[in-house]
């Protein structure tokens, strides 16, 4: 389809033929001697008289190719361009951030797989959220792990494949034994602060307790209420443990009250799928779609062919003139 960027420039068509008619043609007056003998003076000297003042007419093809190249001029003013078949791209309106335990305590082997064998609490993490990332193809995922102190393993990125790849290289005790998500709460509301997204999910999976973060969870879970961050916390392994592997489900509760999120408990694979389902229809997803229209200029054409046209033209009438000349010179004895 063709379209002008200049469609205004048509109003300039009629501009020759005002011209025209506004402003008469050019004439130039001189002198002359009258005699009421001219005829017997021309007789007498041989000479052949002639009209005193000549207007050269145009030819009918030179009429045509004014008429023709004013408006292939006016029409590469219009600017054609050729507009191509739309492009859409979808422009994510949500970000999510995990931030997955690495403690010493999730290398526990009693995380239950859909055939009922017993993994370690992380890996049965990475199966489950494998599967929650390939269904959220237009949102960003950011990944933060933590353990005795938090680090960005990815930040937030479209880019799935990577994403995945980086959490498959996190290990248990990368981070330290200690189960600090408090601070990596505080880490994912810096990371939310770089995005232009209103949409902000934060996901926590832990399977203990806070063991000493500079930020309190709680007070950490204040803050991502007044930054807009929603937190879902997920318990992974037995809520009903004690000792180093008691799991703090009434701070996860908090943590998930203060910032209208929800909590859920997962000791096995299909709890976690479970959570991981319910996440998905509380934050569907969401995104923009950008239409972009290619478009490519044809104003070079229409100038193209006037340059071509003329230099023809021109180039016949001189051959013409050429050998008209050559007709009518005198030839020798």
């Amino acid at each position: 389809m063709i379209e002008f960027a200049h469609p205004w420039c048509f109003a300039l068509a009629p501009l020759p033929f005002i011209v025209r008619r506004v402003f008469p043609p050019y004439k130039e007056r001189q002198a002359s001697v009258q005699v009421p003998f001219f005829r017997a003076l021309a007789a007498f000297t041989g000479s052949s008289p002639a009209k005193g003042a000549v207007v050269h007419r145009k030819i009918r093809l030179q009429r045509i190719a004014l008429v023709v190249s004013w408006g292939l001029l006016v029409t590469a003013m219009a600017r054609p361009e050729w507009v191509g078949k739309p492009l859409v791209r979808n422009k994510s309106s949500r970000d999510i951030m995990v931030a997955a335990d690495i403690s010493g305590s999730m290398g526990t082997m009693d995380f239950k797989t859909a055939a009922g064998k017993s993994i370690s609490r992380l890996d049965g993490v990475k199966e489950v959220l494998r599967d929650f990332i390939l269904q959220r193809k237009h949102d960003r995922i950011g990944l933060i792990v933590f353990g005795s102190f938090p680090y960005l393993q990815a930040p937030f990125t479209p880019d799935h494949e990577t994403w995945m790849t980086l959490l498959d290289e996190t290990r248990v005790g990368m981070a330290g034994q200690k189960t600090n998500f408090g601070d990596a709460i505080g880490l994912a509301i810096r990371m939310f602060e770089r995005s232009e997204t209103r949409n902000r999910v934060l996901i926590v999976l832990t399977d203990g307790k806070d063991t000493g973060s500079r930020v309190p969870p709680v007070e950490a879970a204040k803050i991502a209420r007044a930054k807009g961050v929603r937190v879902y916390t997920i318990a992974v392994g037995d809520p009903h443990a004690t000792g180093p592997n008691e799991i703090d489900t009434d701070t996860l509760k908090r943590i998930a009250s203060i910032t209208h999120g929800r909590f859920f408990e997962a000791e096995n694979r299909a709890d976690l799928q479970a959570a991981h389902r319910d996440i998905m229809k509380l934050e569907p997803e969401e995104y923009e779609s950008i239409v972009f229209l290619p478009r490519r200029s044809l104003h070079h054409y229409c100038l193209a062919v006037i340059v071509v046209f003329y230099t023809l033209f021109f180039s016949a009438i001189f051959v013409g003139v050429t050998l008209r000349r050559a007709r009518t010179a005198p030839h020798g004895p």
